[in-house]
């Protein structure tokens, strides 16, 4: 897919855009930055209805999603960044703006909207010590984000970060996740079927799971003691993945896709979702969440659980996400290491609903706190740059 979507990408983008008409591109890594860059994308939109909107993706996991996108009027790939194609694409492309999602550092194209003397802004971006940029050998990558006009940036760490290399064109905006989060869960997709399935007992959704976290899960779910349902949303949801949780489950399972009104959603006891995009509103039908990724690279969006205000477990590798290290020091989120710690955890708040609530109240309070991202660039924008309908 990576390969055959770039095919006749010049011809087709060529063909779309057949006007002079004002250009702003946003590029996002994948769906993560996708969801994270939205909020600003739709807010452009309104606030500067005479720009047309190209969205582009480097990923297939992105651009496969959301390649119908509504509120983009073209949406493809983007180029490998070699200087020939960098420069094909944007003679075609002629954007007036650029807006690269969290940290998509290409140096071709930078180097050339930079030469063409094109604004690029940074959104959401954020920024560790341990990155290349402030190593004793990233001169050169230190020279790249010289040519960047404008960072957005999520945190104090980062500005901070940038200014001890002399990058001072900055502004701590917050991140954007947190408006989107919250604006899905002021208007969620709705499931009759799942809110039938879930009027006889409390339920756990464990979200973007892996085999890993489902090993932890199992003892869990197959325990006939513990009064609770559960929803997993696998982070890969091909037949044969699907085919294999099913299998561990037994007939206490139904795939997502198979419920309707002749299944009796209520008699099960597991759901087990085969189809991407529903995630971020099946949260709205649950009591607890458990977010798969943490023990493997890294946790997934814990945001999207945490904004309908559900207590939040996951595993050990979450140290380099702000929102669970603030989670759980608040006390809305934990760590779980071990099959029998989640049992306890998650029992525990079955047994105290008080220490629910307020685990609950917890999180969707942290939400709100920190939407306002989108606002304050949009705000901020045009003090930085000249736009103009």
């Amino acid at each position: 897919m990576w390969v055959k979507g770039r095919r006749n990408l010049e011809t087709n983008l060529s063909s779309a855009l057949h006007n002079d008409q004002k250009t702003a591109w946003f590029h996002c890594a994948s769906l993560g930055e996708f969801e994270q860059g939205r909020p600003v994308l739709e807010a452009f939109r309104l606030q500067y209805p005479g720009f047309r909107v190209i969205l582009s993706f480097f990923s297939p996991s992105g651009y496969e999603i959301r390649k119908s996108y509504p509120l983009a009027d073209y949406i493809c790939y983007m180029p490998l960044d070699t200087p020939e194609k960098v420069r094909s694409f944007l003679d075609i492309l002629k954007p007036d703006i650029v807006f690269f999602i969290k940290y998509e550092y290409w140096f071709n194209f930078i180097n050339e909207l930079n030469s063409r003397k094109i604004p690029i802004f940074i959104i959401s971006g954020i920024f560790r010590p341990d990155q290349h940029f402030f190593r004793w050998y990233g001169q050169w990558f230190r020279k790249m984000l010289g040519k960047i006009n404008y960072f957005f940036l999520q945190d104090q760490e980062s500005l901070t970060l940038l200014q001890s290399i002399g990058i001072n064109n900055a502004l701590v905006s917050g991140d954007t996740r947190f408006d989107r989060v919250a604006g899905i869960a002021s208007n969620p997709a709705k499931f009759p079927m799942i809110a039938s399935f879930r009027s006889r007992a409390k339920v756990l959704l464990a979200g973007s799971t892996w085999p890993a976290d489902e090993d932890l899960l199992l003892p869990l779910i197959l325990d006939p003691t513990v009064n609770l349902k559960y929803i997993i949303a696998p982070h890969e949801v091909h037949p044969e993945r699907i085919e294999d949780l099913l299998q561990k489950l037994g007939d206490r399972a139904v795939r997502f896709s198979s419920i309707s009104d002749q299944t009796e959603p209520w008699s099960y006891s597991v759901i087990v979702v085969d189809s991407i995009g529903q995630l971020s509103s099946l949260y709205q039908y649950a009591d607890i969440a458990y977010i798969g990724g943490g023990f493997g690279k890294g946790i997934h969006n814990i945001l999207e659980a945490a904004t309908f205000g559900l207590p939040v477990f996951f595993g050990p590798n979450y140290q380099r996400f702000a929102e669970a290290r603030e989670l759980i020091r608040l006390g809305g989120a934990v760590s779980i290491n071990l099959a029998a710690e989640l049992m306890k955890e998650v029992t525990g708040l079955l047994k105290d609903e008080g220490k629910r609530k307020k685990a609950s109240a917890i999180c969707s309070d942290y939400v709100k706190n920190n939407t306002g991202a989108t606002g304050r660039i949009l705000e901020h924008l045009p003090k930085i740059t000249t736009l103009k309908d």
